[in-house]
């Protein structure tokens, strides 16, 4: 692979703690024969970390914690343990339906989004709602409703049992389908002028997929409408290019965050040595033997702080030397 390696490596961010350690000369290519490279590196994704939905979702919890009221968020605000266990030491705590919220509390929509009726109930009993719904996801559940009210159908590419799902498909109950992937399409009744439209989260190539597949259902042109939130598709695609240049990849998320295990599946596709990790503590040093490089992303949900521990964490592993592997 010719070319210096700070050409090839250009697309990698800056941001963020010093996260390169010493290795051979830039001008070394990144494969050759039997070179041995005296430390790991560690390399930050393009893009990774909190998206705009969450990061402001975050910043409204918090601002709402300074009105002095109890904070209750209908179910985890963000899909990131650590990050909510931050939140609970700060004042805010989870109900998980409508009516555990009292009239003295504020009373908050996650970034996922709730149905129009549970919303509704919970305008009626805390004292204030606070919809941190990420726009991304608003914009899913206006262009869905707006099918329905035109009587046509509506197909979205996503996971029915995702919240962000079921609060969509409330916002138009009669006229949505939510399937998984492309085989899905087939078990489908005949749709009438159908919009095509995606989870927030999902892989482009799966969206695209299913778009193709309504056209045989369809009685008319289906409108298709890519709504992929950008950095979900910009922290993919980051995550892709690097995920080619590594030993080792460790993408940092929830165990349940649907776009950090879909980050997961991208890194997997070009690198093996793939792991999901929630914090430092899931790194096991037996994986990194014999790594010369090793790349790092985060899901939307990730807080920088978790990230700034994982990186340092890697790098103490690789500053001890662990026996690097010879291209």
């Amino acid at each position: 692979m010719p070319g210096s390696l700070s050409a090839m490596l250009g697309f990698l961010t800056s941001k963020g703690p010093d996260q390169r350690l010493p290795i051979a000369s830039p001008s070394e290519p990144l494969t050759g024969c039997a070179k041995i490279y005296s430390l790991m590196e560690v390399l930050l994704a393009n893009e990774y970390g909190f998206c705009f939905g969450v990061e402001r979702a975050v910043e409204m919890v918090e601002d709402a914690l300074g009105v002095g009221a109890p904070v209750r968020t209908l179910g985890p605000l963000i899909h990131n343990t650590q990050e909510m266990q931050r939140l609970e030491c700060e004042g805010v705590s989870t109900v998980q339906d409508p009516a555990q919220v009292r009239p003295d509390e504020i009373a908050v929509i996650r970034a996922h989004g709730v149905t129009p009726q549970v919303q509704a109930e919970l305008e009626k009993r805390a004292a204030q709602v606070v919809d941190a719904t990420c726009p991304f996801v608003t914009r899913v559940q206006r262009l869905a409703e707006r099918a329905a009210k035109e009587g046509r159908h509506v197909v979205v590419a996503g996971n029915p049992d995702h919240p962000e799902m079921i609060g969509v498909v409330g916002y138009a109950p009669k006229n949505t389908f939510v399937v998984s992937d492309a085989g899905e399409v087939e078990k489908l009744p005949p749709l009438h002028a159908p919009l095509v439209v995606s989870q927030t989260t999902l892989k482009l190539k799966t969206f695209l997929e299913v778009a193709e597949a309504v056209k045989a259902k369809a009685d008319a042109e289906p409108q298709v409408v890519n709504t992929i939130c950008s950095a979900t598709r910009d922290r993919q695609d980051a995550a892709r290019a690097l995920a080619g240049l590594v030993d080792v990849f460790y993408i940092i998320g929830g165990k349940h965050s649907s776009n950090s295990i879909k980050l997961l599946a991208v890194c997997q596709e070009q690198c093996a040595h793939s792991f999901l990790i929630e914090t430092q503590d899931e790194i096991n040093p037996e994986d990194l033997k014999g790594a010369n490089r090793v790349g790092v992303t985060a899901g939307a949900s990730t807080p920088n702080w978790l990230i700034d521990q994982v990186v340092k964490r890697l790098r103490e592993i690789g500053s001890q030397g662990n026996g690097h592997r010879a291209n």
